[in-house]
């Protein structure tokens, strides 16, 4: 009994998450009915399946965070990714692109779901070239890394980390976001472009604080002698770039969303919901140190990242179904996971052998 509510247990970690699902799908019961519910199961499973390679990356932050920062980020963190990315920003980005009032947006939002969600697709053309400039480049930064030793796909890998640094990365990048913004067929150039190199910057901005805190930080456990994980203002700067990390990957489960239903009160919810999920999963992963244990689901995770990149700067010339972004990344996963699972088993075979 005692061992259910260890730290490490999946019912204790998914405790909150279960709780959650099911209080709010009691509450859509009551006010949406039976079909109401269907949806917004539906919307869950949307969120979680796009967002299971965000779940990969955050775990990979979060493990060198301390115990009480990975706390806020299961709490505070999840209401900021609920409240904030699911319901305020959305809001807050048809206010800026369509050049309204926020109360006029909350209006639309509540009162004229269609209009709110042809407002939303409006400004399709700068949430995509932000998010794909923003993905693309932590893509290329992973791979690039010259201090990444595992390699799943090692002919390519190698080939681009003996070319590539950080410089040539965000160069790339810049470079691709330049000819999409100057092709005839985006009619939305002058966005593109100014959107794509705020995705660079901001990036850029964020990994280069991260990794000057990162180094103070090794200097002093190196000098203390501990590694409890990072804390103070190391440990606020991981918080925050995971929620960028957040806001970048929840542009298209939120523009998806729309496909499925024009009910924002339902998309908030199943959207919620599904983000709980996703928080739960990166602790889960963090305790159960699942990254160590599977050791291509990261390059997995980054693979799927740079194929998401690559669609949302598709979709600003053709309409990318929803199911191919989800079918896409989990297919990836799936493949990492499969792979390091053989990789475990052919490391274990010599050893039984040789006894």
């Amino acid at each position: 009994m005692k061992s259910l509510f260890d730290s490490r247990s999946p019912i204790r970690i998914f405790a909150f998450s279960t709780l959650a699902t099911l209080g709010a799908l009691v509450g859509v019961a009551i006010g949406k009915g039976a079909i109401g519910v269907v949806i917004a199961l539906v919307l869950i499973a949307v969120e979680v399946s796009f967002s299971f390679d965000n779940a990969i990356l955050n775990a990979k932050v979060l493990a060198k965070m301390s115990r009480l920062w990975q706390t806020l980020f299961l709490t505070v963190g999840a209401m900021i990714a609920i409240f904030g990315m699911r319901i305020v920003f959305p809001i807050a980005i048809v206010a800026i692109t369509a050049g309204i009032g926020w109360q006029e947006v909350l209006d639309l939002a509540l009162h004229h779901p269609h209009e709110y969600a042809e407002k939303l697709h409006q400004a399709h053309p700068v949430l995509s070239s932000f998010g794909g400039a923003f993905l693309l480049l932590l893509a290329l930064s992973f791979f690039a890394d010259s201090n990444q030793e595992t390699e799943w796909l090692k002919k390519p890998e190698r080939t681009f980390k003996r070319f590539a640094n950080a410089w040539l990365s965000a160069g790339i990048v810049l470079a691709a976001v330049g000819i999409i913004s100057v092709l005839p067929a985006n009619h939305h150039g002058l966005q593109t472009a100014v959107a794509g190199i705020t995705g660079v910057v901001v990036f850029s901005v964020i990994h280069a604080v991260t990794h000057w805190m990162s180094v103070l930080e090794a200097r002093n456990e190196k000098r203390m002698r501990t590694a409890a994980g990072r804390t103070g203002i190391a440990a606020f700067i991981s918080f925050m770039y995971l929620e960028v990390l957040d806001a970048t990957f929840s542009f298209d489960g939120v523009l998806g969303a729309f496909a499925i239903t024009s009910d924002v009160v339902l998309i908030a919810i199943g959207l919620g919901v599904g983000a709980l999920w996703v928080r739960s999963l990166t602790v889960y992963m963090v305790r159960r140190q699942t990254l160590g244990n599977y050791k291509y689901i990261e390059h997995g995770a980054h693979y799927t990242i740079g194929i998401l990149a690559c669609i949302l700067f598709f979709s600003l010339f053709i309409e990318v179904p929803e199911a191919v972004t989800g079918l896409a990344g989990i297919g990836v996963i799936v493949a990492s996971i499969i792979a390091s699972r053989q990789a475990m088993r052919d490391k274990r075979v010599p050893a039984e052998s040789g006894r």
